[in-house]
Parts: C-alpha cells; structure tokens; sequence
C-alpha cells in the first residue's frame, strides 16, 4: 500500500463534486474526485432539467456529461467506482484509504449526496427498481407499478409511458399527491394509468425469479386487490450517503451534514456540499453553488495554513 498526495481531494461526482473540482482546479490545487459510481449522481436519472441556467431544457445525463467534460479540460485526476474503505478525517492530514491506496490531503470536501429509499417489502423481487432512465426499457408493452406520489414519481411515469409501457399504476401512500399540479394532469389524463392515494404495497409474487403481481392495501378501508405488473419502480425520496464519515463530522438527527453558509463542517479543513449537506433546497443550481463556495473555501483554508 502506498500513498498519493493531493492538496484536494474531492469525495462524490455529482454537480456539487464537478463544480468543486473545477474551482479548485482554476485555484492551482492538486486535486482529486473520487465517485463511488460514475460522475453524475442522481441528476443522470432526471429525464429532463428544465431549470438549469443556460440549458431550456436538457437531459440530465446529457448536462452531467458537460460538467465532466469541463472537468477533464483542467486534467483533475477523476476516479469512478472507487471503494473507498475508510476515512481520517479529524487531523491536519485527511487520509483516504482504498484497498490498495492510502490518498492524503489538506482538505477535504464531502460531496456523497443522497440514495434512493428502498421500497421494503415480505417477498424480495429483483425486479424493483429506482430509476426509469436506467432500467425502464425492459419494460416496453408491460405494466408496471410505480410507487410514490411526489414530481418523481410522476415524471418517471410519463417518462416510461413514453418509452412504450403498456400501462402504469401509481400508488401513494398519503390521502394526496404532491407533484406539480400541471404535472399531475399530463399523467391522470392518460388513458393507461391508474392512480390510488392511501395505498400501500403489501406484498410481491414471484414466480422463478420473475414479478408476477403485486398485492395492494388500502390503509383507510383495509380493502386488498391483486394486480398484475412486471415491474416496479418506486420513487419514495433519498436519504444522505453519510455512514462513511459518520462519528467524525457532526450530522443531523436525519443523517446530513451540518455546514454553514461557508460549507464549513465541525471538523477544519473539511467540508460540505450539495444534497448532503443539511439545508432547505436542493436543486442542482444549488449544489452546483454548494461546491464553488467549498472549493472557495477549502482553497482560503489551505492558504491561510501555510
């Protein structure tokens, strides 16, 4: 095992990690990004981004690969599924350690960002899934049940409407939805959806491996019903990707990181950004600035140091 410094090191390549790196990288820092997946976080599951400055509309796989692009432009060293085992995070030095590596650094930003909520459920089923984007083509002329009633839920149901599923039925859980009225209506004027409030997925069938039907419960009227899908894409929200640091930063009750108006965590020299953090909104212009300001920051940190 041997080590690699880096004035910088970057851990989570979504908007927030991309922006990060460019600012430090236009700063003069050694610097590297390390994502678990690939570059882009869950904006590569957004069918469509129509509120990004510049971009009227744009596919969010599609604006993720631009930031990359910009990334790799300043030659910051990008590492994608990389497994990180264990962090140091409350000396001067910030250590890293992978398998085979131990990376060190002055600074550290913290920008994991959020997992989709699993959809729990007696009878485990592979074919339960939490992006459309990624796993709806397989379901071209079949029904399947997606569950959630907030924006997602109901993009991803017209997004895999218009991909050729044969029909949809959502469920949510609460007496109401809560996506944007106007998209809403896109979705429950469909001729091949049905929609059901106060509804809960009780149970799966499998037969060989496959998703046969899905047994529903009404949670007001105890009524049960039986329905066939061969798919199920659940859209219940996220939660922070925060064990891999936790006991070392300060978290809140819910998991995310408490930062400030800097993206200053409790610990110096580390810092928060994007979806992680524990703030009102999160959007992508608003990760996207959570990582400037950190870069910023982390950049007067170190100097301030020398």
């Amino acid at each position: 095992m041997h080590d690699a410094q880096y004035d910088l090191i970057i851990i989570g390549g979504g908007a927030a990690g991309m922006t990060a790196a460019v600012y430090a990288a236009r700063a003069g820092l050694k610097t590297t990004l390390l994502e678990s997946n690939i570059t882009g976080g869950l904006v590569n599951a957004t069918y469509t981004v129509e509120n990004f400055p510049s971009y009227p509309s744009i596919h969010g796989m599609a604006l993720m690969e631009k930031m990359r692009e910009h990334v790799d432009s300043l030659q910051v060293r990008v590492e994608e599924v990389c497994d990180i085992t264990r962090l140091e995070l409350t000396e001067d030095i910030k250590r890293v350690y992978k398998e085979d590596e131990v990376l060190t650094a002055r600074a550290v930003i913290l920008a994991t960002g959020r997992a989709p909520v699993s959809l729990e459920t007696p009878t485990p089923c592979d074919q339960v899934h939490y992006c459309a984007i990624c796993d709806g083509a397989a379901y071209k002329g079949k029904r399947v049940l997606v569950v959630g009633g907030g924006n997602s839920a109901f993009d991803e149901s017209l997004y895999l409407l218009g991909m050729g599923v044969e029909h949809v039925t959502l469920v949510e859980k609460m007496p109401r939805f809560f996506a944007a009225q106007s998209t809403q209506q896109s979705l429950l004027s469909h001729e091949n959806v049905e929609a059901y409030t106060d509804t809960q997925v009780e149970d799966l069938y499998v037969e060989k491996g496959e998703l046969r039907a899905v047994s529903l419960v009404n949670s007001v009227t105890g009524e049960r019903s039986r329905i066939p899908v061969s798919g199920i894409f659940a859209f219940l929200g996220q939660k922070p990707n925060t064990a891999l640091f936790a006991g070392q930063v300060e978290l809140t009750e819910d998991g995310y990181i408490k930062a400030d108006a800097r993206m200053k965590t409790s610990v110096p020299g580390v810092f928060g950004a994007g979806d992680v953090v524990d703030k009102p909104y999160r959007q992508i212009v608003t990760a996207v600035a959570d990582g400037a300001i950190a870069a910023l920051e982390a950049e007067r940190y170190m100097r301030a140091k020398a």
